[in-house]
């Protein structure tokens, strides 16, 4: 019997390898998990779900019951829709699984969305049972083979047999008609175009709805009341705004205000006149009555309507014959000073009174003494108060010749320089038609004394010599001007360096009369000139140091100019009597003429860069 331990042992394992794999078989994916799951199904799916049988994917996910709910939604859109708007039966019910009510693998032919017809609670739908409709059939309003949800929720879609309007009022029935009992309509006639107040709310609906399309019944005034606007004698006259006199309290009273309800108040003889004096033909209509006087008073303006339509600018409606009121101020020309107390006649000629004239030159042409040479603008001088005064009505800071200083009117009278009244506007501007008899230099300095002399002084001239070709440097801006000047003819005064620097030219012009090349005006005998730089003859070796007379001997009106060539001072240094030519450099150096250049050549600082027959010469101006 000791195989029997290891008898049990086999066993054990066998066990233990076949439930191994077993497992193994119920973890994997894929056709054998399909076939697994399959043979594990609590039963078949009904008809309607036959495609997804050995799919369970598409209504289950492992390990998640509550995504069941989510996969039914994906496929049954419309309840999915209803229970996230929280409509309809699924939404407004209280939320649960759907297995609950729809329990599948039942077989072929079970049937997962029966219900109690009888116990089901309406009220939980979007159309809640009420009145008569509680007692009514189900079979009346949905229709077998369709879903529940397509029952149409209008009036009209069971009702329309009853609806006697034929559809003209539209689909809302329940704007009148209720569940209780269709025959007895409700109406709110205020939410309707035409609101019932006073008389008309006693008045019986056919009195005014003639037909079952009640939208047909008139709602002016006429479509009712027309044989009452013939009792009172208007008969159409007046038009079918019967509304404008008449209300509905009281048909025979006339409550119509001309001066609240119109734009036009009546007023004066115009409250007592007859409405047809003014209203002719129909009242009321799309043609307005005109409110402009001169509609009924055209005959009456004898002006011609050259003042315009406005006659109650003038006239007024108690008596159109009485003096006319009229504030000139309003006008183009309003009175001032002595023109108040003038009679209108005595501008006015006729009753076209645009026709009177507003230029002073008009009526004053005799009182004009300038001859009209000052234009017709008479009020820039004289006033409405006194012609012959002009006393502060002229501003001279208007014209192109301000007065101010020592042409200021309290210094210097009109006359002074307007000769006469007619020649106030040909009076020269320029200072010498005044101060000719001033002008010490003789016109030489141009006509605008202005430059120098100011109106405040005439002796004390005021000018900046920064501006002339001579700008006053260094020692030259304290000097007096007869320094230069030697009398008032100021541009004859030369300004070349010689002209007063003649004494302290020691070089005898010898370099040229442009003293500024090396003098400045700051100091005369602090003098630089750079020789290198400014020509183009480079003084090295000996060159260096040697006083300017050496080379420049002859006096000169213009430029210094001197021959570079060697042979000009070294004439008496060529041993060789010109048989070598004139280029002295090409042997020579500066450094001492005894030293000749090897054949290799001397360094370029010991040469004479200047070529042979260059002429030496000083730039034509100062360049400080």
């Amino acid at each position: 019997m000791r195989w029997l331990p290891h008898l049990d042992n086999c066993k054990a394992g066998a066990w233990r390898a076949v439930f191994a794999m077993g497992l193994a078989c119920l973890c994997s994916i894929g056709a054998w998990g399909q076939g697994i799951e399959s043979v594990v199904s609590p039963g078949d799916l009904i008809q309607g779900h036959l495609k997804w049988e050995g799919d369970c994917k598409q209504c289950h996910v492992k390990f998640d019951r509550k995504a069941q709910d989510g996969l039914c939604m994906d496929c049954h859109k419309e309840v999915g829709a209803d229970v996230r708007a929280r409509t309809g039966f699924h939404g407004k019910s209280k939320p649960q699984a759907c297995r609950t009510c729809h329990t599948e693998h039942k077989g072929r032919e079970a049937r997962i969305a029966t219900f109690d017809h009888k116990q089901f609670d309406h009220a939980v739908s979007n159309f809640a049972l009420r009145g008569k409709h509680q007692k009514t059939e189900c079979e009346k309003c949905h229709v077998a083979g369709k879903k529940f949800r397509k029952a149409p929720q209008e009036c009209d879609a069971c009702h329309k047999k009853d609806d006697v309007h034929k559809g003209s009022l539209g689909l809302k029935c329940e704007s009148c008609h209720n569940e209780e009992k269709w025959k007895e309509a409700k109406f709110d006639h205020d939410k309707a175009r035409f609101a019932l107040v006073d008389k008309h709310v006693d008045v019986k609906c056919a009195e005014c709805h003639k037909t079952k399309d009640y939208r047909e019944a008139p709602r002016t005034c006429v479509g009712c009341h027309r044989k009452d606007d013939d009792q009172k004698g208007h008969k159409g006259l007046f038009g079918e705004k019967c509304e404008s006199c008449h209300g509905a309290k009281l048909w025979k009273s006339s409550n119509f205000n001309h001066d609240s309800e119109t734009k036009y108040a009546l007023r004066g003889k115009h409250s007592s006149t007859k409405c047809v004096s003014c209203h002719i033909g129909k009242l009321y209509l799309a043609v307005k009555i005109s409110q402009e006087c001169n509609a009924c008073h055209k005959k009456d303006d004898k002006h011609k309507e050259s003042l315009g339509k406005n006659c109650a600018a003038c006239h007024t409606e108690k008596n159109w014959k009485e003096t006319a009121k009229f504030d000139h101020a309003t006008s183009r020309f309003p009175l001032l000073g002595k023109h108040l107390k003038t009679e209108c006649k005595e501008c006015h000629k006729s009753v076209m009174y645009k026709e009177a004239p507003m230029e002073c030159l008009s009526c004053h042409k005799k009182d004009d003494k300038h001859n009209a040479t000052l234009g017709a603008k008479c009020a820039e001088c004289h006033g409405e108060q006194n012609w012959k005064s002009t006393e502060g009505r002229f501003k001279h800071e208007r014209t192109h010749f301000v007065l101010r200083n020592a042409h200021a009117r309290t210094t210097v009278k009109c006359e002074a320089c307007h000769k006469n009244l007619s020649s106030f506007r040909k009076t020269p501007l320029d200072c010498l038609s005044c101060h000719k008899k001033d002008d010490k230099h003789e016109g030489q300095e141009g006509k605008q004394c202005e430059k120098c002399h100011d109106d405040r002084n005439w002796k004390a001239p005021q000018f900046d010599h920064g501006l002339t070709r001579f700008p006053l440097l260094g020692k030259h801006g304290p000097l007096a001007c007869n320094k230069c000047h030697q009398n008032w003819r100021y541009k004859d005064a030369k300004i070349a360096c010689l002209a007063c620097h003649a004494k302290d030219d020691k070089h005898k012009k010898t370099l040229g009369p442009d003293c500024g090349q090396c003098h400045n005006a700051r100091i005369w005998s602090d003098w630089k000139y750079d020789h290198d730089r400014r020509t183009k003859f480079v003084l090295d070796g000996k060159h260096q140091g040697i006083a300017c007379a050496l080379c420049h001997t002859t006096p000169t009106e213009g430029r210094a100019l001197v021959s570079s060539q060697c042979l000009s001072c070294h004439a008496k240094d060529d041993t060789h009597e010109g048989s070598f030519g004139r280029q002295c450099q090409q042997c020579h150096v500066t450094a001492t003429f005894k030293t000749i250049k090897r054949k290799t050549g001397l360094p370029e600082s010991s040469q004479n860069p200047s070529p042979a027959g260059d002429a030496l010469g000083l730039p034509p101006s100062n360049p400080r």
